[in-house]
C-alpha cells in the first residue's frame, strides 16, 4: 500500500471540536485554514495584550475538561459560524467574533467544565493558529502506530484522541519518528517536520462519551519509553492536500 493521506481534520475552536476535510489549501507557515482559529480562555489566563500566542495553560482542553473531547464542529467560513454538537448537549450555532454569541457559548460548555478547574470565559483569537507550538504547526498521525497503541490497550479508540490534522497510512508503526529535519511531499503541498508530539491526558478521553477511559499515555511509556504520537511540521510549500493523496518522504 502506498504512502498516503487517509483523513483530513481541523480544530476551529482550540479543543472544542472537530470537523472532517476532504481537501485543504496550506499556505507557507501557516496552519490549516480556521485550524485552532479560536481558543477559550479560562478565568485564570494570563493574555498580555490580547495580540499575541499564548502556551496552552492559558485556555480550556481536554487535559483538564474531558467532556470536551466529545465535541464535533462544522465550519460554515461564509458566515463565519460553527455549529457544534455534544452528546450530552443540543446543538449551538455561533459566530465566535460576537460578544453576545460568545456568552450564548459559554452557557452551552458550561455544563461540559470541572467545577474544580477554572471556568471558561471568553473566545480569542490573535490571527494565527493557537497550536501547541510557538510556531504555526501542522500535526501528522501515523494510523500504524495508533493501531499499535490500541493492540497493547487490548481495545480499539478513535484515531481522533490525537487531535490530529493528516492521519496517515502505509507506513510501518512508529516510522514517524525518523522524520524530524526530514520533508514531506504531499500532493502540491511540501512540510518540513519539526518535533514529535508529547501527549497529555486530553487522549485518556473517549471522542464519543467525553469521559476518561484509556490509560493512553501509560502505554506509551511502558511499551515505547516515551509519551508522543504523531509529529509536528511546517508548510514549506504551500498547496492543495487532498484525501488519499500519495506521501514521500524526503531528506
Amino acid at each position: 500500500m502506498m504512502a498516503h493521506v487517509a483523513e483530513i481534520w481541523r480544530h476551529p475552536i482550540k479543543s472544542h471540536g472537530r470537523e472532517a476535510l476532504a481537501q485543504v489549501t496550506v499556505s507557507a507557515g501557516r496552519c490549516l485554514p480556521f485550524d485552532r482559529h479560536w481558543a477559550v480562555a479560562h478565568e485564570a489566563a494570563k493574555l498580555g495584550d490580547g495580540t499575541n500566542w499564548v502556551p496552552c495553560n492559558n485556555f480550556s482542553r481536554g487535559a483538564k475538561a474531558p467532556g470536551l473531547m466529545a465535541i464535533s464542529a462544522s465550519v460554515d467560513e461564509a458566515a463565519n459560524t460553527i455549529t457544534l454538537t455534544h452528546p450530552a448537549q443540543p446543538a449551538i450555532t455561533i459566530n465566535p467574533d460576537d460578544q453576545n454569541d460568545q456568552q450564548a457559548f459559554l452557557s452551552w460548555v458550561k455544563p461540559l467544565s470541572p467545577t474544580d478547574r477554572a471556568q471558561p470565559n471568553q473566545i480569542v483569537s490573535v490571527g494565527r493558529g493557537m497550536t501547541d507550538t510557538t510556531f504555526e504547526s501542522i500535526s501528522f498521525i501515523n494510523l500504524a502506530s495508533h493501531r499499535a497503541v490500541e493492540e497493547k490497550l487490548g481495545r480499539q479508540i478513535s484515531a481522533n484522541r490525537w487531535r490530529g490534522n493528516f492521519l496517515v497510512e502505509g507506513f510501518a508503526p512508529w516510522e514517524e519518528r525518523n522524520w524530524i529535519g526530514k520533508c514531506l511531499r504531499i500532493g502540491e503541498a511540501e512540510f518540513e517536520v519539526r518535533e514529535h508530539v508529547t501527549r497529555c491526558m486530553a487522549t485518556t478521553a473517549s471522542t464519543r462519551t467525553g469521559q476518561r477511559d484509556a490509560d493512553t499515555l501509560g502505554t506509551l511509556n511502558t511499551h515505547w519509553g516515551h509519551q508522543d504520537c504523531g509529529v509536528y511540521a511546517v508548510v514549506t510549500q504551500p498547496g492543495i492536500v487532498r484525501r488519499d493523496d500519495t506521501i514521500e518522504v524526503i531528506a
